[in-house]
């Protein structure tokens, strides 16, 4: 984008402030169709738009209810507490456009009418998982100076615990729970439409923090115009997303491969949505064949375990709806993506993309699927594969990922734009070659994240959790090859003089880290050893470790 930032909407400028200089963001396209009017809000073109082309009366939402019984949710009933809510965030709790809103909240309808309501009354969305524990949300907290907090009741306590004298926190509101402070009683005497806030294009809408890989996360910070780019991009040219598609899958809306894909893409559509809160691969197979799902969203992981399932009881589920499959948050085995075939006759469309970039910006679907590869540049985004001074290389020949195009990366007040950002070009942290038609093959990561299960987890940050506990002295943790996970954590630990290393204190350990981080990053392998590999100067070489696991 070399036009001037537009005029913001927003009362509280705190966002603008934190973007990088100009001069370190990556070169934007804003060639058609991504060329957006000056004037724009997300929450308005996703969903009020909707509504004035008459899809009022579609669902747009499908929720388990009491019972178990699926619940639908129309346009024109979504709308309604989209607006009730916004009114509360502005008339009830005095938010001003530009204000950070720290959300917190399974996949379900409350989570997907929070964030638009934030969307839509200027406000600026930062999403967070569920899984965060008080030490990770404080730094969220702080790092984008959030004053108020709209929270999923069963989650509230790791919040409260978060909030301190560095925490600008003045408001949180939860739902799920009773009292005249609750959601469900704030917005029950709101029923007027609410008018949304005239941000511009540029404006930020959202903070999405990456997983803390190299220590303090980093929040990645998108406009209004980036959400509907990815709704314009890999949405709707590669993957095809139509009104009469129903979305399903596993990824938090807190990753923007979830809000993408289970609330962006099919409101763009006009499509619907089922929303689980907690999934195994049986459960998510029994609400495919209850809902009739024709969109199915999760990682390589999660799709070999449900391909196994029906293989196990091959008449137990019904997937005849499912029409297409979108594989992503880590890379996609060959061997996963034929047993997924096999067992669903649904070709997988792979793809790559990052919190920096908001969304998928290589995929190939259909016809266009090469095996091996993960696919070619999303239309309007350009691929090059590069050397370290940024050269491109030959083809066949490993380099570093290299991405332009209509969405980029901009650091919430972070001198790692630097790294990211470099002569125009996002550089992804992936390793990989490029043939001469354009496909990109996937090879290994250049940093020390380690993809589980569809999930970056950063190894510095296990490590710290794994060096709190009393018994150990030194750690390193790095990822190994898991058949079913991708990669699994495992923890090299030196113990402390006298202590000795067994089964029940790798457990004690393990039950440490899920105490102190999100659980999910456990090493579900500890090894005990006499001393751990270092340079002269004494700095840890993970890559020895990786050589002998």
């Amino acid at each position: 984008m070399t036009r001037a930032l537009g005029p913001s909407a927003h009362v509280d400028g705190w966002a603008r402030r934190q973007l990088p200089p100009r001069e370190e963001w990556p070169v934007i396209s804003d060639a058609p169709p991504y060329d957006y009017p000056r004037r724009m809000n997300a929450a308005v073109r996703l969903l009020d738009d909707a509504i004035v082309e008459g899809h009022g009366g579609r669902v747009a939402l499908v929720t388990a209810g009491p019972g178990g019984a699926w619940v639908e949710t129309t346009y024109a009933a979504l709308a309604a507490e989209v607006d009730a809510l916004a009114h509360v965030l502005v008339q009830e709790l005095g938010l001003v456009p530009g204000n950070r809103v720290l959300l917190r909240g399974f996949n379900g309808l409350w989570m997907t009418v929070a964030w638009l309501a934030v969307i839509k009354a200027g406000l600026v969305a930062v999403t967070t998982m569920p899984l965060l524990r008080a030490k990770e949300l404080r730094v969220v907290l702080e790092r984008a100076q959030c004053v108020a907090a709209l929270c999923d009741q069963r989650l509230v306590t790791e919040l409260e615990r978060a909030t301190g004298e560095r925490t600008p926190l003045r408001a949180v509101r939860t739902w799920g729970s009773e009292g005249p402070d609750a959601l469900e009683t704030l917005t029950a005497v709101h029923r007027t439409p609410f008018t949304a806030c005239r941000t511009s294009s540029d404006d930020v809408c959202l903070i999405a923090f990456t997983s803390g890989s190299t220590g303090v996360p980093k929040g990645c910070m998108h406009f209004h115009r980036d959400v509907m780019a990815m709704c314009d991009g890999f949405s709707a040219r590669v993957l095809g997303l139509a009104a009469a598609d129903r979305c399903i899958g596993t990824p938090p809306i807190a990753f923007t491969f979830g809000l993408g894909g289970l609330v962006c893409f099919p409101l763009a559509a006009r499509a619907s949505t089922v929303l689980v809160e907690k999934a195994t691969p049986e459960s998510m197979l029994e609400a495919v064949a209850a809902t009739r799902a024709t969109v199915s969203w999760t990682a390589p992981t999660f799709y070999r375990q449900m391909a196994l399932a029906m293989q196990r009881e091959p008449r137990r589920f019904d997937t005849s709806s499912l029409s297409a499959s979108v594989s992503a948050g880590e890379a996609l085995p060959d061997a996963t993506r034929t047993l997924w075939r096999e067992t669903t006759g649904i070709e997988m469309l792979d793809g790559i993309g990052a919190t920096e970039l908001i969304h998928i910006f290589i995929a190939a679907a259909g016809k266009d699927v090469r095996a091996g590869a993960i696919g070619r540049a999303v239309p309007g985004y350009e691929v090059a594969v590069l050397d370290d001074a940024l050269r491109p290389v030959p083809a066949g020949t490993v380099g570093r990922l290299a991405v332009r195009g209509p969405t980029g990366c901009r650091y919430l007040a972070d001198p790692r734009q630097r790294a990211y950002v470099q002569d125009g070009w996002n550089l992804t942290g992936d390793a990989c070659t490029l043939d001469e038609d354009g496909y990109v093959f996937f090879r290994a990561r250049t940093d020390d994240v380690i993809l589980s299960s569809g999930y970056n987890i950063g190894a510095p940050e296990v490590e710290a959790a794994v060096l709190e506990h009393p018994d150990v002295a030194e750690c390193a943790v790095v990822g190994v090859p898991d058949a079913d996970r991708g990669q699994a954590v495992k923890a090299c630990i030196v113990l402390r003089k006298g202590v000795t290393g067994s089964d029940a204190l790798a457990k004690a350990i393990q039950d440490h880290v899920k105490a102190t981080i999100a659980p999910y990053k456990y090493p579900r392998l500890i090894s005990f050893v006499e001393t751990l590999p270092k340079t002269d100067t004494g700095k840890l070489q993970r890559f020895r470790l990786k050589e002998t696991t």
